[in-house]
């Protein structure tokens, strides 16, 4: 699929890019993988990793700059919109920054794809997106949106295809809650927001052979939403420190108790295939189109695809196995 291709993934010195950038060498073997991100350190510490080859370039940037864009995307054919504000609590008490980032960002590279005629683009979304509740997840509403959209009034007559991917909370990430309860799990408690909350669990490898899809599957406007098991966050810190005892401190701000990949207004264009579902736009009468639906299967009215009502669990000793076979990369990218 990407053989002799120009690859530029935004955000690239993420958790995400990391992954992606590796996986998809080694399997795809691109012409150029470009990775566009404003943190000079992080692509100084990437580069290392990729050091002697040279398919491999680094592009300082940011997505706000669209002059910036459009030089990055120059002879490129294949985009990955990883680049995001995405912490929750500092996009409450940040808004402009969160926006600027997001929403403008999103903007900059739809514009910039178009004009350097991109084939196609595959942003990144989250499960916050889906009925949001903080402003984070407003933000990626929004950014998802633009994106599908794009497809129809705005890159009209272009050749720029444009689809979206949306999961949960991506384990062992840096910032997220498996590194956080390993770096407290000697300690006598361990601070739970609330016994009840649920998350979703998504592997950086999984994540990425999602977006592998999107980009052979994608006609164009699609969400990809992977089918992956939930976990309560009391589970997660006793697979961590079995012993420690839980001290409820209360949601943060802008945080759900539960979180949401397809709402029930998603349903009615909303399919169902082996590993995952693909929210269909609602523009244009693209969810009747058989070239999008395929072989899926309508999901039925009322659906709901949330943390506290999946169909998949995973268990405390699945979270052990997987922490020990992965204990040396979590929490460093």
């Amino acid at each position: 699929m990407f053989k002799n291709s120009s690859i530029l993934i935004t955000g690239g010195t993420g958790s995400f890019g990391h992954s992606f950038a590796s996986h998809t060498l080694n399997k795809y073997n691109p012409k150029r993988l470009v990775i566009f991100s404003r943190d000079e350190m992080k692509q100084w510490e990437m580069a290392k990793l990729f050091e002697g080859d040279p398919r491999v370039r680094f592009f300082i940037g940011d997505v706000r700059d669209k002059d910036r864009l459009h030089r990055a995307l120059h002879n490129i054919d294949f985009v990955v919109h990883a680049a995001a504000a995405k912490i929750v609590p500092t996009a409450e008490y940040n808004p402009f920054e969160c926006i600027k980032t997001n929403i403008n960002g999103a903007m900059n590279l739809i514009d910039a794809s178009i004009d350097q005629k991109v084939k196609k683009v595959v942003a990144l979304s989250t499960d916050k997106a889906s009925s949001p509740i903080n402003l984070y997840g407003s933000t990626k509403l929004a950014s998802d949106k633009l994106f599908i959209a794009s497809n129809s009034s705005y890159a009209g007559g272009y050749k720029t295809s444009f689809s979206v991917v949306r999961y949960g909370n991506v384990m062992g990430s840096r910032g997220s809650i498996i590194p956080f309860f390993m770096s407290l799990k000697n300690e006598k408690e361990l601070p739970i927001t609330d016994q009840r909350m649920t998350r979703f669990m998504i592997t950086l490898d999984q994540g990425v052979e999602l977006v592998w899809h999107a980009f052979q599957d994608m006609v164009c406007g699609e969400i990809y939403v992977k089918k992956i098991p939930s976990m309560k966050v009391v589970d997660i810190a006793k697979a961590i420190a079995p012993k420690a005892e839980h001290s409820i401190i209360g949601i943060r701000p802008g945080e759900k108790l539960h979180e949401q990949m397809i709402g029930a207004d998603d349903c009615y264009t909303t399919y169902e295939y082996s590993d995952h579902f693909k929210i269909l736009p609602q523009i244009n009468d693209w969810s009747e189109d058989k070239m999008r639906i395929k072989n899926g299967k309508k999901v039925p009215e009322g659906f709901i695809y949330s943390s506290s009502s999946n169909r998949k669990w995973m268990t405390i000793s699945e979270l052990q196995k997987w922490i020990e076979t992965n204990k040396g990369h979590i929490g460093k990218i």
